[in-house]
């Protein structure tokens, strides 16, 4: 799993866990609906750090807490190695 389909699946991880669909998260992120769908489709090659940033504070969590995942720890130890 690359980077960009890690972030979309820690975003359907946390829309399930408190029960928002994506177009929720949209209004409590104030993030465009057609944003978020492009990130979920794997349409958005590079989410920026701000919109991400927008999108954990509807989710009220820190950019910490979204990365705080075996997701993306797997990541940088494949990229380490």
């Amino acid at each position: 799993m690359d980077t960009r389909e890690a972030v979309a699946f820690r975003i359907r991880q946390l829309c399930a866990a408190r029960k928002i669909t994506p177009n929720g998260l949209a209004n409590l992120s104030a993030v465009p609906q057609a944003t978020i769908k492009s990130i979920l489709n794997d349409e958005s090659k590079n989410p920026g750090v701000v919109t991400l940033k927008m999108i954990c504070d509807g989710f009220g969590i820190t950019l910490e807490e979204f990365f705080d995942s075996d997701l993306f720890r797997g990541e940088t130890e494949a990229k380490q190695a």
